[in-house]
């Protein structure tokens, strides 16, 4: 199955537009799920990648004994403190779900850094919320572990999956066919599907594309976070413009995947491929907007 390669300039043509207008608002608002004891920098990078990508507002919902950690590191991002020492605990659903009812939000993202022990947390929220959803890591490990195979979660609204080959092979185990095959049948599921690794490829529907950009530097804890804020921070804004729905959710993924590719290749000519961290990604993402912009 041979796959496009995405290139620059119809990305160019998805980019969400900065009205001198417009106010924080209109480019989203966003709740990120996230964090556990030990894995709370997970949250950390992904709430700074969403910013920086450009979302309005960043509400962080986090185990109450973890809420001061993203509060020291990301001072911009806003915090939902939820019942829990050290992790979600079982309360903390029935907390969220009522705080996502008041509309306070217009999407989510899920799983960066919540542990496997959070799982039973993580399927009665992605099953009760109405929000538009990235789902990352855990969240996609928690599916996995339960049989899912397609629809029954966020009430139908649409959804980003954004496994690495691990994550997928415990979505589909016993799997033989190729990436684009997988990909392809991720999306075939209902959902858009991110394929992390060589050559990342998004499918939405019956399209397909693959990413030129990125290489080993990628290839560090935290990458994948930094790609789901930016995937989160992207869908806010073409969102709020257009409308939360598949269409936008794959032209936020197909940016969101040329710029986490693009900002470590230029971070790691200015550093060098081994020394990138996730860190480095954030930083480095306004260079590729401007790169991207041009």
């Amino acid at each position: 199955m041979k796959v496009p390669t995405d290139n620059a300039p119809a990305l160019r043509r998805l980019l969400p537009p900065r009205p001198r207008g417009a106010h924080k608002g209109d480019f989203g608002r966003l709740l990120l799920i996230a964090g556990s004891r030990g894995m709370n920098g997970a949250a950390v990078i992904c709430a700074r990648a969403a910013l920086r990508a450009g979302a309005g507002l960043v509400t962080a919902a986090l185990p109450e004994s973890e809420r001061a950690v993203m509060a020291a590191a990301v001072p911009e991002a806003m915090t939902l403190p939820l019942p829990g020492k050290d992790r979600f605990g079982a309360p903390a659903s029935s907390a969220l779900l009522e705080a996502a009812s008041r509309g306070k939000y217009d999407l989510a993202v899920i799983g960066p850094g919540l542990s496997m022990k959070s799982s039973s947390f993580v399927l009665k929220v992605l099953r009760g919320l109405r929000l538009p959803c990235v789902v990352d890591a855990d969240a996609l490990n928690a599916l996995a572990a339960s049989g899912w195979k397609g629809g029954g979660i966020l009430n139908g609204s649409p959804a980003v999956f954004t496994p690495h080959p691990g994550e997928f092979a415990r979505l589909f185990p016993g799997f033989r066919g190729s990436r684009p095959e997988a990909a392809a049948a991720l999306a075939a599921r209902g959902v858009v599907a991110v394929l992390k690794g060589p050559g990342t490829i998004t499918a939405c529907g019956g399209s397909m594309w693959k990413n030129a950009g990125g290489g080993p530097e990628l290839a560090k804890g935290g990458s994948g976070d930094a790609l789901a804020g930016f995937i989160g921070g992207l869908w806010a804004q073409l969102g709020r413009r257009d409308g939360f729905n598949r269409e936008t959710a794959c032209a936020a993924a197909r940016l969101a995947v040329h710029l986490h590719g693009l900002a470590g290749s230029m971070a790691a000519r200015r550093l060098n491929a081994r020394s990138v961290t996730a860190s480095d990604l954030v930083e480095y993402l306004p260079a590729a907007f401007r790169r991207l912009e041009r």
